[in-house]
């Protein structure tokens, strides 16, 4: 790893934090970079390090025994990757794995737990976070089973331009398909309605978000329902 960064986390979560804590952790705290495609952790594996993406997405997946996939939940700067190192087990049966390219900190497993025990502001952020994902993961699971392919593209769609900050998304729609647990076929063919509708433009690798507001009404009520939970929840006042 590299030699420690100054603090300058961009990751709300670490951005929210008193400036004791800052102190105390950014010793600690390392830059890792995160290429597509990097594992960040295995199901069913021992985890040692938190990670607090700077840039980039990162997707939890959950992998059936005959391979077939979906996620489960996405984390960027908003958020971190790793909470099994604050159990016992430091496992999870989910697969996190980079989708988009970009850096995050990391902390090693004893100095999460070191902080966490101190019962402050640390273990605040955590919990809090960790209640939004699972608020995530429900409303994924709901839309996953009940609602169109157009639908969840969407909604998909909208939740990686909230995290990267950019209405442009470097993504195969092979990877996209592999996310949603659908065909290739039916997210070309979503994709295919959502251009010839003007609000999306893609090429091969690349899609642009040309008409945000058009794209929010051809979505199901999970984006919205899942960014108000995250702003209700990740907009609360820390203690001190």
């Amino acid at each position: 790893m590299k030699s420690p960064t100054p603090w300058r986390p961009n990751n709300g979560l670490l951005a929210d934090l008193p400036a004791d804590v800052c102190e105390r952790l950014s010793p600690d705290l390392h830059p890792v970079e995160l290429p597509v495609g990097k594992v960040l952790y295995e199901s069913h594996a021992q985890q040692h390090l938190m990670y607090f993406p700077r840039s980039g997405i990162v997707s939890l997946l959950h992998v059936t025994k005959s391979g077939d996939s979906a996620e489960i939940a996405m984390v960027g700067n908003e958020g971190m990757v790793g909470t099994a190192v604050l159990v016992d087990s430091r496992s999870t049966p989910s697969t996190a794995m980079v989708q988009v390219a970009g850096e995050a900190l990391v902390l090693k497993a004893d100095a999460v737990d070191r902080e966490f025990k101190r019962a402050g502001a640390f273990q605040f952020v955590i919990l809090r976070y960790t209640q939004a994902v699972i608020a995530q993961m429900a409303q994924m699971a709901i839309c996953n089973r009940h609602h169109t392919v157009e639908q969840q593209l969407s909604r998909r769609l909208l939740l990686c331009v909230d995290r990267l900050g950019s209405n442009e998304l470097r993504m195969t729609q092979e990877a996209i398909a592999h996310m949603l647990g659908v065909r290739r076929e039916g997210v070309t063919e979503a994709a295919g309605r959502l251009q010839e509708a003007g609000l999306i433009r893609y090429s091969r690798g690349r899609i642009m978000v040309v008409d945000r507001k058009g794209l929010e009404r051809r979505s199901c009520e999970c984006y919205e329902t899942i960014k108000e939970e995250y702003d209700r929840l990740l907009t609360k006042p820390i203690p001190q």
